[in-house]
């Protein structure tokens, strides 16, 4: 049996209150308040169960087994550890007393299981015309953002937009923590590297990304920027690396913009705001956004267009798609759908979106020209 295979059997054991939930594919994240309070989300409810550990050892056990296979320590000098399972999930665990009621552990589980872009238009979570229109914008090599709150789906449509990837093109993908599993066969993925027990050999995101840029890039995937690399992110999106996507928690598209500043600020390369907000609204072109609903459902409310900096210098966009409310829509009162605002894409005449026009169906009013437009030249 190989180490792998050791692996996996000392977490069965370990880990046995919980691990019916492991196998369960219905459930999404499993956490240990304490040894004897866990709670699953199950189609995004939250669900109280009986299980439990014997007690604290019993508890701490299962998690330093988790942790001396991944190289990692949980003490009073490292109260903070992120490991995975065997399964590729991922677990975080957070110290007694840091976590006042007891040392605590969520498990986000990894799912074999992509969604694509069709069972999210089945599943109400998206239109045809909005996909429609995504699929112009990804082959148009736009760059873009998926924003959204913490387990609202980011990941989950980011796999999905990924199909719309030509294949002939080389993707990079980067993450803290490998959870994207794209559908192309030419993927290079790379994955950061938390410091040992002696505070050495960390490589984080930001490295990751600079190295990304020497491995001949046709797209770089960021899997979540949450730190300084969003201003070397930003800098390869306005030199040619076009069509990059990575997802960011906000709340708006607009919140989107400002958090990415933010982010770039911790870069600690000192540029003046203005000249900042001008790349940061130069890189993005289409930021996605996607909610979480109190009912537990997922799905897409806000599809907008990046626009220059106003004439006071802050961000702009355009709403493409809005989620509105639609009373009885699918037999739900108060349920909604995306719909499209109207707009037209401030993109229709650039040549990349211009030659695909004629291959797009449900999306082709958001590329026409207005009637009342002027006529443009044509070289």
């Amino acid at each position: 049996m190989g180490s792998g295979g050791i692996f996996a059997y000392t977490v069965d054991h370990f880990l046995a209150p919980v691990m019916p939930f492991v196998r369960d594919p219905s459930i999404t994240e499993i956490m240990i308040n304490s040894h004897d309070e866990i709670y699953i989300e199950r189609g995004g409810r939250l669900e109280h169960t009986d299980a439990k550990f014997v007690d604290e050892e019993a508890f701490l056990a299962a998690i330093n087994n988790v942790l001396q296979f991944t190289g990692k320590r949980l003490t009073t000098d490292h109260p903070l550890v992120d490991a995975r399972l065997p399964d590729g999930s991922r677990v975080h665990v957070v110290l007694r007393p840091l976590s006042r009621f007891g040392t605590c552990m969520t498990i986000r589980k990894f799912s074999k299981d992509m969604y694509r872009l069709n069972q999210l238009i089945e599943i109400n979570s998206l239109t045809q015309m909005a996909a429609d229109y995504l699929r112009v914008m990804v082959l148009a090599e736009k760059n873009l953002l998926v924003s959204g709150g913490t387990s609202s789906g980011k990941t989950v449509l980011l796999n999905a937009l990924s199909e719309f990837i030509p294949e002939h093109q080389r993707i990079v993908v980067i993450e803290d923590s490998a959870e994207l599993a794209l559908q192309q066969d030419h993927v290079v993925s790379l994955e950061g590297r938390g410091p040992d027990r002696y505070g050495k050999g960390e490589v984080n995101i930001r490295d990751l990304f600079k190295s990304s840029l020497r491995l001949r890039p046709d797209r770089i995937i960021i899997g979540e920027v949450r730190g300084g690399e969003a201003l070397d992110m930003i800098q390869a999106m306005t030199s040619g690396h076009a069509g990059s996507m990575s997802t960011l928690h906000a709340s708006t598209p607009l919140d989107a913009l400002n958090r990415l500043e933010t982010l770039a600020m911790m870069s600690k390369v000192e540029l003046p705001l203005y000249a900042l907000r001008s790349q940061v609204a130069s890189a993005i072109d289409l930021i996605v956004q996607v909610t979480r609903f109190p009912d537990g459902r997922r799905g897409l409310t806000m599809i907008s267009e990046v626009l220059p900096l106003d004439a006071q210098g802050r961000y702009a966009v355009t709403d493409m798609f809005r989620y509105e409310l639609a009373a009885g829509l699918a037999g739900k009162q108060g349920q909604g759908a995306l719909v499209w605002t109207k707009a037209k894409s401030i993109y229709r005449t650039e040549p990349k979106v211009h030659v695909l026009f004629e291959q797009t169906e449900l999306s082709r009013p958001i590329f026409e020209e207005p009637a009342d437009a002027a006529p443009r030249e044509v070289a």
